[in-house]
């Protein structure tokens, strides 16, 4: 199994060690220690295989969530559709640059030039255990087993969302996601947890204010929860990492063990004019005082994390 941590750097902060490494194993990044890279140090493609053409995604509630909750998840993964209808900047955009960065590129190197791909996600399926059949405490040996319960297709994904009550083993202490593959069945998952009442200054800013550092004012979520805003651009970078680098051979930089992936290359980037505790330069929604990046489907405003561009090294960003 190939498994990846998610943390999220807006800072040299405990924060900074939560979303903004690619791998759950030794030591995450911090801001701190950022160097110029090597060559051999960049993100690249390391010819494996990336997950193209149609990738159903199925999710599983673990846990009790409203559906207003699930609202927001669904509509989020809708949105990923290349041909969704949404007012620019959009998320089909924020995927489209995943297309174009990433997986044509790959296309191109498997095939010898001048092919072409567009990734389509698909909403699959929803499942609910809202009663925890498996307990409020997991450890991370029983996320495959959860993830195994969608009965994801070859090339598909399996989304498992924790609850704000369920407790799963480094959570806001090492990790606020991961995913992970099965290389025999060609599938992957993905499991973020919700950081509402447990570390929302961790894993859910620039919605509320971080746990150490500048205590700048929190941004207000799109959806005006901070908790699943969180979890949506937690998702979205844990979905990039895993379609961008499925099997631990695909995009990365760094040890293969402990990777920086597409939108962790880019920790705590969600606008032009990002900076360690500023997440950069993002749209305010005029009526309720949200900041975001994207728009999604019926009528949904989110934010979602830059993108790495190997090309040229630096942060791709929707504003």
């Amino acid at each position: 199994m190939a498994s990846h941590l998610m943390s999220h750097a807006a800072t040299v902060l405990v924060s900074v060690l939560l979303l903004c490494s690619a791998h759950q194993s030794v030591g995450a990044r911090r801001l701190m220690e950022l160097y110029k890279p090597q060559p051999s140090d960049l993100l690249t493609y390391h010819n494996g295989t990336v997950l193209q053409g149609d990738i159903p995604v199925s999710v599983i509630w673990y846990g009790r969530f409203t559906p207003a909750q699930k609202a927001v998840v669904s509509d989020f993964l809708l949105s990923l559709t290349v041909a969704s209808p949404a007012p620019t900047p959009s998320v089909s955009q924020w995927w489209n640059t995943i297309n174009q960065l990433y997986l044509s590129k790959a296309a191109k190197g498997k095939n010898g030039g001048g092919a072409k791909t567009t990734t389509q996600v698909r909403l699959a399926g929803q499942l609910s255990d809202d009663r925890c059949s498996l307990g409020k405490s997991l450890t991370l040996s029983k996320l495959p087993a959860l993830a195994a319960r969608a009965k994801p297709r070859k090339g598909g994904i399996a989304v498992l969302l924790t609850a704000e009550d369920v407790a799963v083993e480094g959570f806001c202490m090492s990790r606020c996601g991961t995913h992970a593959s099965n290389a025999k069945a060609r599938t992957a998952y993905v499991w973020v947890g919700n950081s509402a009442t447990r570390c929302p200054g961790q894993c859910a800013w620039p919605f509320h204010q971080p746990v150490y550092g500048p205590q700048t004012p929190a941004l207000g979520p799109p959806s005006g929860d901070v908790g699943m805003d969180g979890m949506v651009m937690n998702i979205a970078s844990m979905v990039a990492g895993v379609v961008t680098n499925p099997f631990g051979d695909g995009f990365y930089q760094g040890p293969k063990e402990a990777p920086l992936e597409a939108a962790t290359a880019c920790p705590g980037v969600y606008g032009s004019g990002a900076y360690p505790g500023y997440a950069g330069n993002l749209a305010v929604d005029p009526a309720t005082g949200a900041s975001y990046n994207a728009n999604g489907a019926h009528g949904r405003k989110y934010l979602l994390p830059a993108l790495f561009d190997p090309a040229t090294s630096t942060c791709s960003t929707l504003v």
